[in-house]
């Protein structure tokens, strides 16, 4: 696995990836999955950006309160720049499987699209149940990146990027493997449901879209895909767009769980 380095650029396209359609569709079924109420706290492992962490505030009030853990120290300055002038967020820089917080202190959890980059999720996932309260909930939010559909001229060429871009997270199907460790982990009443992300026209809300300059960014230069070849693949995608033939679908899992005990 290489992953992908979270360096400013990175930091600043995750920011306006974030602010698409299809990833504010996304925010809103995770909160409703995760249904925080006032005055509860809350967690948020791998909190990038702090997009949650803000409105999780609003959510909890200012009775509640939020701690926002992550890796990178680009997307947690974003994530403190966000979040100014708020006495009730906690934002940490540590990995999600030493989370810095104490023992049963959370009424809610959540962790979006991290931990198919988190080489032990069995311990990231244990870190959580410690967090939670006994009947705490959990939201695990991840893609099984093995359903993407997306059309291209080139299937060849899309077959070999998308098989690189596979290198980038530690388990690209993990989805397929979540109910079983939550269950390891000590977590009751799992459940899975599956959104669809799908789109047929190019444009810039869709998440096909979206992490097309993420995608081109990382294949560029790795194994036998070259910075003109990746260039030529995301200009393709452009250009179907123009001809009315773009699509690309997946689908993204969330799973919820409940800390019994």
């Amino acid at each position: 696995m290489s992953q992908l380095v979270f360096d400013d650029d990175l930091a600043n396209q995750l920011e306006t990836l974030y602010r698409t359609g299809d990833v504010l569709r996304r925010r809103r079924l995770v909160r409703e999955a995760l249904g925080a109420a006032p005055g509860e706290r809350v967690l948020d492992v791998g909190c990038g950006p702090g997009f949650y962490v803000a409105e999780l505030l609003e959510q909890v009030g200012a009775t509640g309160s939020v701690v926002g853990v992550d890796a990178s120290p680009q997307t947690l300055a974003l994530a403190r720049r966000r979040t100014q002038g708020q006495d009730n967020v906690e934002l940490h820089q540590a990995d999600a499987t030493a989370l810095p917080v104490a023992e049963t202190s959370f009424d809610r959890a959540l962790s979006v699209q991290v931990l198919e980059y988190v080489s032990d999720p069995a311990a990231a996932l244990a870190e959580l149940h410690r967090a939670l309260r006994p009947g705490g909930r959990l939201v695990v939010w991840d893609v099984d990146w093995s359903t993407v559909s997306w059309h291209s001229a080139d299937p060849g060429r899309m077959r070999r990027v998308l098989a690189i871009w596979d290198g980038h997270l530690a388990d690209p199907c993990l989805p397929r493997t979540l109910a079983a460790g939550l269950r390891s982990a000590g977590f009751g009443d799992i459940r899975a449901e599956g959104h669809t992300f799908a789109s047929a026209e190019f444009t810039p809300d869709s998440y096909g879209a979206a992490i097309l300059p993420l995608i081109q960014r990382y294949v560029a230069g790795r194994d036998d895909i070259t910075e003109e070849a990746a260039g030529r693949w995301a200009a393709e995608q452009h250009e179907l767009g123009e001809q009315g033939e773009f699509f690309f679908a997946c689908i993204q899992f969330c799973f919820t769980a409940t800390r019994f005990g």
